[in-house]
């Protein structure tokens, strides 16, 4: 769970290591009604869900153009990328490795809970059309 103060990452207030779980560890921050997605997007503080990543140093420069490419088309999954071996919002990151922030894909479902509606999240468990799928703007 990601801190952002101002529109920006502050720290991480909740880690969960991914590989030890048998849940999303983001699912379990929304069940415990740890979030605030929805303060967060209107005043640009409040508690998101994040992910938190490291590259090798090398491949800095390629993430940026990836990023900038990303967000032209609209997309802006990756909230930050720091310096090369310097800390991440109070996350240490090894020699020659650089952190990199990504929005956890539930903050949406985050929000919506926030806002009261139920939800049921079903992670990874199968696949489907994609023809299946509709918009987000149908549901609301």
């Amino acid at each position: 769970m990601l801190e952002i103060k101002g529109g920006k990452p502050r720290r991480f207030v909740a880690l969960t290591e991914y590989a030890g779980t048998s849940t999303d560890p983001s699912e379990t921050f929304i069940q415990a009604r740890m979030t605030s997605v929805m303060q967060a997007s209107q005043t640009g503080s409040g508690k998101i869900l994040g992910a938190f990543r490291t590259i090798p140093a090398p491949a800095k420069e390629v993430v940026e153009e990836i990023k900038e490419k990303l967000e032209k088309a609209g997309i802006g999954g990756i909230f930050a990328i720091g310096e090369v071996s310097e800390p991440l919002c109070e996350i240490p990151v090894a020699l020659n490795r650089v952190g990199i922030i990504q929005l956890g894909g539930l903050n949406p479902v985050a929000a919506a809970v926030e806002a009261g509606v139920e939800v049921e999240n079903l992670a990874e468990s199968g696949m489907m059309d994609f023809e299946r799928l509709r918009s987000f703007w149908e549901l609301v």
